[in-house]
């Protein structure tokens, strides 16, 4: 396995729960441009382009979707701006007044050794949204109350987390790949 990976992002939230899968991973911090798309392998080719500005060699970036299931793919990659525009509380808000609360959280990495090399690992938790919950966890984790699980992720601890957490399974995904 590659001795050091970069993980180029600005959320400190986020490297700590993959660099508890990956060890070897070491932070860039650095946050990169987001093309606008409902695709999330498109957001993450742009982001690994614009990568390779700032590094040469192994990398990883991720995206991170937010499905509420009546909304179809919304708000998904702009869960962010509906995050920033909305806060915590009005995005369950929104998803309290739709006929179901059903969503689903979903997180890409792409990983790439060399220029134009993108790979691709997903991990996704379906559950549902809630009022908000908790303080443990950071963006929308308190609204968010994984199927199987009676905490959000705001009221989890890591470890409990860590039992759904869909950067964990992609995650897992992507050391399963570095060590094969």
């Amino acid at each position: 396995m590659n001795p050091e990976i970069i993980f180029i992002t600005g959320n400190s939230g986020k490297f700590a729960e993959i660099q508890g899968i990956v060890p070897e991973i070491v932070q860039l911090t650095i946050d990169l441009p987001e093309v606008q798309s409902l695709d999330p392998q498109e957001i993450i080719i742009a982001k690994m382009n614009a990568a390779e500005e700032y590094h040469e060699g192994s990398y990883i970036v991720e995206d991170t979707s937010l499905v509420f299931t009546e909304l179809k793919r919304l708000p998904g990659p702009f869960i962010k701006w509906f995050e920033k525009e909305l806060g915590i509380p009005g995005l369950a808000e929104l998803a309290l007044k739709l006929e179901s609360q059903k969503a689903t959280a979903v997180v890409w990495i792409g990983y790439t050794s060399a220029p134009g090399d993108h790979l691709f690992f997903e991990g996704r938790t379906e559950g549902s949204i809630v009022r908000p919950r908790g303080s443990n966890d950071f963006g929308w984790g308190p609204i968010f109350l994984p199927d199987g699980a009676n905490k959000t992720f705001g009221e989890m601890t890591p470890e409990e987390k860590s039992l759904y957490n869909p950067r964990i399974k992609a995650a897992n995904k992507l050391l399963e790949f570095l060590r094969s």
